[in-house]
Parts: C-alpha cells; structure tokens; sequence
C-alpha cells in the first residue's frame, strides 16, 4: 500500500511539473508541442506545387508550379513580386496567440463572412494542408485562422513584418498575372517592327541573319537611308526588349472599346527564333488638357507644354494594360536611328 501510495505520489509530481513547465513556455515554444490545429506553416516550400484560393465572394484563384515559375488559372504567367510575398506567407505563418473563449464566436463569425480558404497541394496533387484566414485584430497586425476540421481558431501573423497577413492572398484576377509586355533574350529574337502610323518614315524592320542585322523601312514607299550604319546599334536596341512592364491591367477599362478602334501611336511586333508573335499597340493616355498631335514633330502635346506620360497598350489583340512612356522610351527607336548623322560623317 505503502509503495502505491508512492508510485501515485510520483506520477503527480512528475505530471504536475510537466504542466507547469508547459504553461511557462514561450508562445512559440508551445506551438512546437501543440497539435495539427496549430501547424499552419509549409517549412520546406518546395513541397507546394499548387495554391487554391476562394473567398465568400465566388472568386477562384489557383496557382500551380511549372517550372521555374508560376502559372495561374491554367494559361497566365504569375507575376514574380506578388508571388513571393505568398509564398513566403505559406511558410512562414505563424500563430501569435491563442484567443480568450469570449472572442471565438466573433473570430468564426469574420472567417465566415470574409474569411477566404487556402488549399496547399503537392506535385501529386496531393492536399497538403488546407485552412480559413480572414478577418484583423484591433491593430491590424494579426488575422484569424483555422485549420479546416479543427474547432479551435487562432490569431496568426508573419515573423518580423508589420501588417495583415491576408493582404498576401487576397488578390484577384489579373492581380496575379505578370505584367511584362516583353521579356526576350537578344539571342532569341528574329525580328522586330515599329510601325508609326502617322510618322511613316521612322517606321522600320529589324531582322536577323546569318551575316548579322539588318534595317529597313517599314513601308515600301519609304527611302532606304544610304549613311553609314552605327555598329552595335541593332544589339543595343533589341536588348531593350529583356525586360518592358506594363503598370497595370486594364482590361475593364470602360472605354477600352473606342481606343483601341483610334489609330494607334506605334505598333510593336516581335517575333522569336521559335515563331511566337507578341504585338503591342499604343494609345496614348491623354487627359482633356490635352490637344492633337503637333503636325511638325508629330508629338502629342497640351496647352502650356508637356509630355505624353502613359499609353495604353493593347497586348495581342488580347489584353489592355497601363504602361509609362519613361519604362517604354527606350524601345521607341525611330528607322534614322540605327544610321550614323551626316554632320558625324567625313
């Protein structure tokens, strides 16, 4: 009886100091001895292939790997700089606390209403981990989970970041896609054409061969300029065509439909060394200060000075973004340009 007495002593003991011990943890260090409802984070990212994610509103985004980069809704590049903040999110999510009893029905009660669901899969298709995030604390600085399946929520947040968490998933749309109009090595490209409309003898073709490039005018009516052709320039314009971004999407634009019908500043055409064709139209955006082209320089130009500063581009006939004249100057060569000036000439 004695040595039972003992025994039982012994356990209680050793359970009442494991309970104590636990209670004095860091929040942190509980997490680590918590059970699934706590593990939201994907440590090795590697694992995810695809992102599903839907919100109250019937909006559906899904992000799978291919590659080296991300597609979203099957077809769209994903934009770079909106997918690593995500992706760093997915892994590095983090509960900050678990809340009082008395602020779990109004903590389910947001992830209901604005909460969205976030499905994690892996290169098998295989679900990984799945859960609810919505809603902000009084400061802005946490959000609510849930693992799907689980009854108990939590205030989660991001280590060493100021901010909701949510604002990471939560785009939309074209939100997600890459904005690049172009984005060719010099290597891959067979040849370029600028064709301005109303600026006819600038317009001009670029093509590649097996003696080197090539300039022509773009019109046949136009003369073939006989100076002296400028070494180098040919590589240094295409090599503008690495990295040219839009702004942003457009494609809502409610007067989308009368622009791109207008004649266009300039047309872009590039075509690869494998055959793909990207095509840009430009329309410039001008604001109702704005007065017609001067019929001299054939600028766009305003009462009391200025320059155009945006376009609209209408990509492929198929999408229509923002664009700013400052990021697209660099690419807007004119035929004179690849030829030596006649004053530099001996």
């Amino acid at each position: 009886m004695k040595r039972t007495t003992l025994i039982l002593l012994f356990l209680f003991l050793v359970l009442g100091g494991a309970a104590i011990w636990y209670l004095y943890q860091p929040e942190d260090e509980k997490t680590t001895l918590a059970g699934a409802d706590r593990r939201f984070a994907v440590e090795d990212i590697s694992q995810v292939h695809k992102i599903f994610i839907a919100d109250r509103e019937g909006n559906r985004s899904t992000l799978e790997r291919q590659g080296k980069h991300w597609v979203y809704d099957g077809k769209y590049k994903a934009r770079q700089t909106v997918m690593e903040p995500l992706l760093e999110a997915i892994q590095r999510i983090q509960v900050r606390y678990k809340p009082p009893k008395a602020a779990v029905d109004n903590m389910v009660k947001a992830l209901a209403t604005q909460g969205f669901k976030v499905e994690l899969y892996d290169k098998s298709n295989k679900l990984i981990k799945a859960y609810y995030l919505g809603g902000a604390t009084a400061d802005e600085r946490g959000a609510f989970a849930i693992i799907e399946g689980a009854d108990q929520p939590y205030v989660v947040d991001l280590p060493a970041w100021e901010g909701n968490i949510t604002v990471r998933y939560s785009r939309r749309g074209d939100e997600w896609r890459d904005k690049m109009l172009f984005a060719h090595e010099l290597e891959d490209i067979q040849s370029v054409a600028i064709e301005y409309p109303r600026q006819r003898d600038e317009s001009f073709r670029l093509e590649a061969g097996p003696a080197g490039y090539e300039v022509k005018p773009f019109y046949d009516i136009t003369p073939e300029i006989r100076r002296p052709y400028r070494e180098g320039s040919a590589e240094t314009f295409l090599m503008t065509f690495e990295k040219l971004s839009a702004e942003e999407f457009k494609n809502n634009h409610p007067g989308r439909d009368s622009i791109v019908q207008l004649l266009p500043f300039s047309i872009i055409t590039l075509i690869t060394k494998q055959g793909d064709t990207t095509q840009v139209k430009l329309h410039p955006v001008i604001p109702e200060t704005y007065v017609t082209q001067d019929i001299k320089t054939g600028e766009f130009v305003r009462a009391g000075g200025g320059e155009i500063e945006r376009y609209f581009a209408n990509l492929n006939d198929q999408d229509f973004l923002i664009a700013q004249h400052l990021v697209l100057q660099k690419m807007l060569w004119g035929y004179r340009s690849f030829f030596k000036e006649r004053d530099l000439l001996n």
